[in-house]
């Protein structure tokens, strides 16, 4: 397959879906597989084994997302329903001021997203965005895109997530030196995707549909009694806890087997919010007077409303592993490498490429980095370091639909696709853009 047709191929897939969502108001679901297999089928896959595509793509995805909605949304329903997430509200509030709040939520992304995986992150705080929109009369665009910005950017370019600690042993880089450097360039990117854009933007989209999820989490009254701030924060940060626990097992028991595997086991993502879960129930349950009965409607009722959205994050792994299957996604890379460019602006490109390829920050960045790896052991023509960064940088550019983030998003915010598209994808656009640009400024002083 040429590289040219496998771009055209994908560039008019996404192109079919946004015209089919946007313009024919066809089910966003039966788009996406219907695309998908589509494009599948032009690339020259059987027909079976282009259904199969999908069907993996969409179950690989979903075993871990769908969990980590599930779970966070249940979390989110105690918050709400106890008055915690209100007692958070308030006392942000007053700390920040209303005028403020927006950066408050910049500053808890970056935060809760150093040990934790976007949809995690997400999941877990964006009731307090709901929450503190409708208590301070703020648009809800001016809290969320800020905090999504921030979780983007620490995914991206600060360890110690997955990728981010694949790309630092491709390119040999020291980690400390990795996590200040992501920090220094980081930190004003999220400010200007964040905050910046989205007070730019959130007067400029026109009206929102309401999240069929906002009503699950916020309170039309402001409780007379509400738990601890103390307490709620707790809770809600204890999974961070137990994820950042795991992630340091191997240092702090490294001979020890059994309590490695045990510390590993409840830093594990789903294990430390399934735990989270069970200690809201008491925290913002039996001990706030609800009764078990009350507690199961509660978890019950909360997750009818996340069905569409499983749906849609399965289909954007679907399509994106068509892409991947169908051999446009290797195309499309080849293409990227034979572009004769800088290390660290090849390795951005490199990362962007598979981004949009396949969907996945993850993939983009340890294929980008297992690809320019080599190249810069023989070369040693820029900085490990910057390269951690460049590389995650580019892996969450132009926020594609092929990525299960984008449907998160949309739905969580009540967002049409062209709106997500002015808004989210945008702002990782911003992100990899300003990741690049402050990189190649701080590669004049650092080597």
């Amino acid at each position: 397959m040429s590289s040219l047709f496998a771009f055209s191929l994908a560039s008019l897939a996404i192109i079919s879906v946004v015209i089919l969502i946007a313009r024919f108001k066809i089910n966003p679901f039966i788009v996406l597989f219907t695309v998908s297999v589509g494009l599948a089928l032009c690339a020259g896959m059987p027909p079976q084994k282009a259904i199969g595509s999908f069907e993996a793509g969409a179950g690989h995805v979903l075993g871990h997302v769908a969990t980590v909605i599930a779970l966070g949304t249940m979390l989110g329903k105690m918050l709400a329903e106890s008055g915690g997430a209100d007692r958070i509200a308030v006392t942000i509030t007053h700390l920040a001021g209303k005028k403020r709040i927006s950066w408050a939520m910049m500053v808890i992304g970056l935060l809760v997203g150093l040990p934790v995986f976007f949809e995690v992150g997400f999941v877990l705080l964006i009731p307090l965005a709901f929450t503190l929109a409708r208590r301070n009369n703020i648009p809800l665009l001016l809290l969320a895109l800020p905090l999504g910005a921030a979780l983007s950017v620490t995914h991206a370019m600060i360890p110690p997530h997955p990728a981010t600690l694949l790309a630092l042993s491709a390119y040999h880089a020291d980690i400390g030196r990795t996590i200040l450097w992501g920090i220094v360039i980081g930190t004003p990117a999220a400010a200007i995707a964040g905050p910046i854009y989205a007070r730019f933007i959130a007067s400029r989209i026109g009206p929102l549909q309401p999240s069929s999820l906002e009503a699950q989490f916020v309170n039309h009254e402001l409780p007379e009694s509400m738990p601890g701030f103390g307490i709620t924060v707790l809770t809600i940060m204890s999974p961070v806890i137990l994820m950042l626990i795991g992630s340091v097992a191997d240092f702090a028991a490294p001979d020890n087997r059994a309590l490695n595997n045990a510390l590993h086991f409840i830093g594990n993502t789903d294990i430390a919010l399934a735990l989270a879960t069970l200690l809201s129930f008491q925290v913002f349950g039996s001990a706030r007077g609800f009764s078990r009965e009350t507690i199961l409607k509660f978890t019950n009722d909360c997750l009818a409303p996340t069905a569409l959205i499983m749906l849609l994050v399965g289909a954007g792994g679907g399509f994106g592993q068509e892409l991947v299957d169908s051999g446009v996604s290797s195309a499309i890379t080849s293409m990227a490498v034979g572009a004769h460019v800088p290390l660290l602006v090849l390795a951005w490109l490199l990362a962007v490429v598979v981004r949009v390829a396949t969907g996945s920050a993850t993939v983009a960045m340890s294929t980008a980095a297992g690809i320019v790896g080599p190249i810069l052991l023989r070369t040693h023509s820029a900085s490990p370091e910057l390269m951690v960064i460049v590389t995650g940088a580019g892996s969450v550019a132009l926020g594609p639909l092929n990525d299960a983030g984008f449907w998160q998003i949309k739905e969580y915010l009540g967002l049409s696709v062209g709106q997500t598209i002015k808004t989210w994808s945008v702002i990782e656009t911003l992100i990899a853009v300003l990741g690049l640009v402050f990189a190649l400024l701080l590669s004049l002083v650092v080597s």
